[in-house]
C-alpha cells in the first residue's frame, strides 16, 4: 500500500525566525529605494526641461550602476571570506549615510551633481552588500524548501515594488500642495514643510527611517557564520566566481539571457516621461504605474509559490521573456493610461518568472564556499541589465524618442531570446527547480 503524497508547506519558510527578519530587512531596503527612485526621478524631471529629462535619468542610472559593475566582485570576496551576517550590516550602514546625505542635499536644494553623489555612495553599500546578502539566504532555510524561500524572497520583494512607488508618489503629490500638508501635519510643520515643497522632504525622512529599521532587523538574526578567512586574497580567488560562472553553461545561459533582455526591454526608468509627457498622469498616477509592475510579479510569485516547483522551467523561461518583451512592445505605443497599467503588470508577471530560474540555478548549482562570489557576478549581470539598461534608454530617449526607445527594447528582448536558444540550447533542458544539485568545482559544465 503506498503512502499518502505529502503536500509540500508553501509557507514553511515563515516558521523560521531568521528568515522573517531578513525578509524584514529585505522589504525595508526595498522599500526605500523605490520610493528614492521615484522621489529623484521626480525631482530631476521637473528640474530639466522635456528635451534633457531622458538624459539626466539615463545619468542617475549610471552613477548607481557603476559602483556596483566595479565593487561587487570584492563584495563577493568578502562574502566568502567573512561573517556574511556583519558584512551586510557594515554596508546597510553605508546605505543609510546615503540617505542622510540625500535628505540634507534636498532639504538644502544643492546642486543635482550631489544627488548623484549620494546615489553613487548609496549604490556602494549595495555592491559590497548584496553578495552577502544573497549568500546568506541559503544558510537560513533547508536546501529543500530553498526554491519555496527564494519565491517568497521574490514575492516580499515585489510588495515592497507595490508600496514604495504608491507610497513614494503620493508623499510627493502631497507635498506639492501646502492645504494638504497644513491639514495632515498642522499649520507649524505643515507651513515648514510646504516651504520645501518640490522637494518631497517627508519622502527622504521616510527612506531614512526605513534604512534604520533594515539594520535593526539584520542585526536580530541569530545565524552566525565563520567565513573561510583563511584563504587568501589573491586574484585567483577573486576570479574564482567568474570562472564557476563561465564554466556553469546554465548560470552563464540564463543570467546572460536576462542581462540583454532587461537591457533592451528597460522601460522603468522612462516611466517619469510617460507619466509627465505622454500618459498625463504626475507623480501619483507614475506611482501607480510603477507599482502595477510590482503587483504583476507580486501576483505571479504568490501563484508560484503554492504550486509544485516549476517542472520545465527552461522552456517556461523562455516564453516568459519573449512574452515580456511582446507587453514592452504593446506599452510603449500605448497612450492610455489603463491599457499602460495592463502592460505593466503582465511585464511584472513574465519577469518574475526569469527571476525565480536563474536566482535558483544561481544558488543551488554554486557550492556554499562559493555563493559570495558567484552572486556577486550575477549580481553585476542584474545591475548591468537594470541601471546600464536605464542609460540605455535614457541615450535612446534623448536621441530619438522615448517610443521608439521602449518599441525598440521589446523587438531587441525578443531577438535576444531566439539568440540565447542558438547559442545555448541547453536553456530549453532545464526541468524541475527541485532537483538542482550543486556543481563539481572541478567539472561544474553540466546541463540540469
Amino acid at each position: 500500500m503506498s503512502s499518502p503524497a505529502i503536500t509540500p508547506d508553501p509557507y514553511a519558510p515563515w516558521r523560521r525566525p531568521d528568515f522573517r527578519r531578513y525578509a524584514c530587512s529585505w522589504f525595508s531596503m526595498t522599500f526605500s529605494k523605490h520610493v528614492e527612485t521615484l522621489a529623484v526621478a521626480v525631482h530631476l524631471v521637473d528640474t530639466y526641461d522635456a528635451k534633457d529629462a531622458p538624459l539626466a535619468l539615463g545619468m542617475m542610472a549610471l552613477v548607481q550602476a557603476l559602483p556596483v559593475m566595479l565593487l561587487a566582485i570584492a563584495g563577493g570576496q568578502l562574502a566568502d571570506r567573512f561573517d556574511r551576517r556583519s558584512v551586510l550590516l557594515s554596508t546597510l550602514v553605508i546605505s543609510l549615510l546615503a540617505a542622510i546625505g540625500m535628505l540634507f542635499v534636498i532639504f538644502l536644494s544643492a546642486p543635482i551633481p550631489w544627488i548623484y553623489l549620494c546615489l553613487g555612495v548609496g549604490a556602494i553599500g549595495r555592491a559590497l552588500g548584496s553578495p552577502s546578502r544573497a549568500a546568506l539566504l541559503p544558510q537560513l532555510v533547508p536546501a529543500k524548501i530553498f526554491s519555496n524561500a527564494v519565491t517568497w524572497n521574490v514575492t516580499v520583494f515585489y510588495i515592497a515594488s507595490v508600496t514604495g512607488p504608491v507610497v513614494g508618489g503620493l508623499i510627493v503629490a502631497i507635498s506639492e500642495k501646502q492645504e494638504l500638508l497644513i491639514g495632515l501635519l498642522g499649520p507649524v510643520v505643515g507651513n515648514f514643510m510646504a516651504a520645501f515643497s518640490g522637494n518631497a522632504i517627508p519622502a527622504f525622512v521616510l527612506i531614512v527611517l526605513c534604512r534604520l529599521a533594515a539594520i535593526a532587523a539584520v542585526f536580530l538574526i541569530r545565524h552566525r557564520q565563520v567565513g573561510s578567512i583563511d584563504q587568501p586574497v589573491s586574484w585567483e580567488n577573486v576570479a574564482a566566481g567568474v570562472r564557476f560562472v563561465w564554466r556553469t553553461k546554465l548560470i552563464l545561459a540564463t543570467i546572460t539571457l536576462d542581462l540583454f533582455a532587461v537591457l533592451l526591454g528597460g522601460a522603468i526608468y522612462l516611466l517619469p516621461i510617460y507619466a509627465k509627457d505622454i500618459l498625463h498622469v504626475g507623480a501619483s498616477g507614475l506611482g501607480f504605474l510603477r507599482a502595477a509592475d510590482a503587483v504583476g510579479a507580486m501576483c505571479m510569485a504568490v501563484w508560484l509559490v503554492h504550486r509544485p516547483p516549476l517542472r520545465r522551467a527552461g522552456v517556461t523561461l523562455i516564453w516568459a521573456i519573449i512574452g515580456f518583451g511582446a507587453a514592452t512592445i504593446v506599452f510603449g505605443f500605448s497612450q492610455w493610461f489603463w491599457l499602460s497599467m495592463g502592460m505593466m503588470f503582465f511585464i511584472g508577471a513574465l519577469d518574475n518568472i526569469s527571476v525565480v530560474v536563474r536566482h535558483t540555478l544561481v544558488q543551488m548549482l554554486t557550492p556554499d564556499e562559493m555563493r559570495g562570489r558567484v552572486s556577486a557576478v550575477n549580481g553585476v549581470f542584474i545591475v548591468a541589465s537594470n541601471d546600464i539598461g536605464g542609460l540605455e534608454s535614457g541615450l535612446t530617449a534623448w536621441l530619438f524618442t522615448p517610443v521608439i526607445s521602449v518599441v525598440g527594447g521589446g523587438v531587441g528582448t525578443i531577438l535576444a531570446v531566439i539568440g540565447a536558444i542558438c547559442i545555448w540550447p541547453q536553456i530549453l533542458k532545464i526541468g524541475s527547480l527541485d532537483s538542482i544539485q550543486p556543481a563539481s568545482l572541478a567539472e561544474p559544465d553540466r546541463e540540469t
